[in-house]
């Protein structure tokens, strides 16, 4: 190879340095490349499926919730934004009211006196599959006139009853949806549900309540939802205090939910109520049975609502069972005994039980009632000794005060106390 060769070779890079360098910056050629690439990435993200798990240290899970604003009041400590709420109570004892109350309240950014709010006027989706819209009316008018005016952000939702469902849809998978398509369509941030039946017709077993709160979950999250969910209990045993057990259904419900109030009767007055926090993670566990709040159902004018009385203890509203009650279920215990000598305490008991889940423990004030009347009106004759068998071992432990001892296998040789 000849020298000039060489040199004619060597001057080609040399030609190439000769171009302007500043022509590459004036085309941002390194910025156009980065926005390529990062372009790339985010498509291959989203073809990757996410990871289940994101695993990040504790302070950096501090730092990033840092960023994001406080969660504020929506109705006192009871319900904050970006929770889910459980609100529950019996049939009849005003769980609508209230929450059309609280609705009304946040969508025109004014607080129920005795409760605060702590959130500027906002939209405020109201699905209500409980009332038709002249039920409605009624409740917010004066003899179906004067309306009582709502902000325009209160959005109320209803079922359409010529709604067509796709075949190959059933119709809680459809209502969800439209739900969404609601939310999507309006951008609130605040969703009542008025009930959970509507979305879910069995929540009794954990197998059908846990696909309903992961999908409320997932609502929650995707769209930073605030959601309060109706939801009811059983007839209850008005003695005693309200607990997380008395919400019907899987406790799937209570576990996944942030929050949890409820309503119960009071028996000083027809129309009192009082509400109790059930479970709470974003403050102390203040209304608690030693500190309910009062209040009254009232409308004075077109606007049927919660009037806040005052702060008391639970148990000055629960009913007493007086010695009158106690005579009016022996009388009805000894009529079953005279008119079929041979019936059975167990059939007693499942005769007079008012409601099937309040059996057990009714069984075991029957059995006591009947023992009692049996040694009064001396008829072991009619009495076939083996109907004690129906009892469980643990009843007759129960029964006659052993506790705290071993099961007793054979109640005949322990006698009542």
């Amino acid at each position: 190879m000849e020298p000039n060769s060489l040199s004619s070779d060597a001057t080609q890079p040399k030609d190439l340095l000769d171009i302007d360098i500043e022509q590459f910056r004036g085309n941002n050629f390194i910025t156009l490349l980065e926005a390529d690439l990062n372009d790339n990435l985010r498509q291959l993200k989203a073809i990757l499926p996410a990871g289940l798990l994101e695993v990040k240290t504790a302070n950096n899970w501090i730092e990033q919730a840092s960023k994001r604003p406080i969660p504020r009041m929506l109705f006192s400590e009871f319900w904050y934004e970006q929770e889910l709420c459980i609100l529950f109570a019996d049939t009849n004892v005003g769980k609508t009211i209230l929450a059309v109350q609280i609705a009304d309240s946040i969508s025109c950014g004014r607080s129920i006196p005795g409760f605060k709010l702590e959130t500027m006027a906002q939209k405020v989706i109201y699905c209500d599959f409980e009332l038709n819209d002249k039920q409605f009316q009624g409740r917010y008018s004066h003899n179906y006139g004067e309306p009582y005016v709502f902000s325009d952000n209160f959005l109320r939702v209803e079922i359409n009853p010529d709604a067509v469902f796709p075949e190959d849809a059933s119709f809680e998978l459809s209502l969800s949806n439209a739900i969404e398509s609601v939310i999507i369509e309006t951008g609130a941030k605040i969703l009542i549900i008025d009930n959970i039946t509507y979305l879910r017709h069995e929540n009794e077993r954990a197998k059908d309540a846990l696909p309903l709160m992961k999908h409320l979950k997932m609502l929650k999250n995707k769209y930073n939802l605030s959601l309060l969910v109706l939801a009811h209990t059983p007839k209850r045993d008005l003695t005693k205090p309200l607990t997380r057990n008395d919400l019907q259904g899987s406790k799937v419900l209570m576990n996944f939910c942030d929050s949890s109030f409820a309503i119960g009767e009071s028996s000083s007055d027809s129309s009192f109520r009082y509400i109790k926090m059930i479970k709470v993670r974003s403050t102390e566990h203040i209304y608690d049975s030693y500190n309910i709040i009062v209040c009254q159902i009232t409308k004075p004018d077109n606007f049927l609502h919660f009037n806040f009385l005052h702060l008391d203890s639970e148990y000055k509203h629960l009913k007493t069972v007086t010695e009158r009650d106690r005579e009016i279920l022996e009388e009805e215990v000894r009529r079953c005994i005279v008119e079929q000598p041979s019936i059975s305490a167990y059939a007693i008991a499942k005769r007079l039980c008012p409601e099937e889940k309040k059996f057990n423990s009714f069984k075991i004030k029957i059995l006591r009632i009947y023992k009692k009347i049996i040694q009064d009106i001396k008829v072991d004759d009619y009495v076939d000794s083996r109907q004690l068998d129906l009892f469980k071992p643990e009843d007759y432990n129960r029964l006659n005060g052993y506790e705290d001892f071993p099961t007793c296998t054979n109640p005949e040789k322990f006698p009542p106390v």
